[in-house]
């Protein structure tokens, strides 16, 4: 019985040090993406923040901004799925940490960076705007590296 135990156990670890292939990582990223996209663009959508988001593309619209938002969380997420997952997604614990932190880098690049370079605002402009923006982005990368784990652990 022992030696059933010790070769079960042996190939439970094994499976687990496995690699995932780039179309499950990309997977885990647009489930992941959408997961925490969605949950941050209702907080967006509470903030009237969602017109904003449209006028990347020419429009005012809350949808075409939920829109708008949607995808870029999907890139977001296949971005870290495909170039990390198989290094940092590997438990819980991670994930959600890996996700807090990729959250917090997205915050500056994305509400600090790029959309005032889109949308001629000032750079780095810090107001309670921003840090709702911070809250919400902290907010969808947890959820993204958690999703993602779990999507990850079902390749077994």
């Amino acid at each position: 019985m022992t030696a059933t135990n010790n070769s079960t156990t042996a190939k439970k670890t094994s499976t687990s040090h496995t690699s995932a292939s780039v179309g499950r990582r990309a997977l885990a990223g647009v489930i992941g993406g959408v997961a925490g996209g969605v949950v941050f663009g209702m907080m967006m959508a509470m903030m009237g923040m969602l017109p904003t988001l449209a006028m990347m593309v020419g429009s005012e619209s809350a949808v075409v901004g939920f829109l708008v938002h949607l995808m870029i969380s999907i890139m977001i997420g296949i971005g870290l799925t495909v170039l990390f997952g198989n290094l940092l997604l590997t438990s819980y614990a991670r994930g959600a940490v890996v996700g807090f932190v990729y959250g917090a880098i997205w915050w500056v690049l994305g509400p600090l960076m790029m959309m005032p370079l889109m949308l001629g605002g000032a750079l780095f402009a810090i107001d309670t705007a921003a840090l709702l923006s911070l809250m919400g982005h902290l907010i969808f990368g947890v959820i993204l590296g958690l999703v993602a784990v779990r999507v990850l652990a079902s390749r077994r």
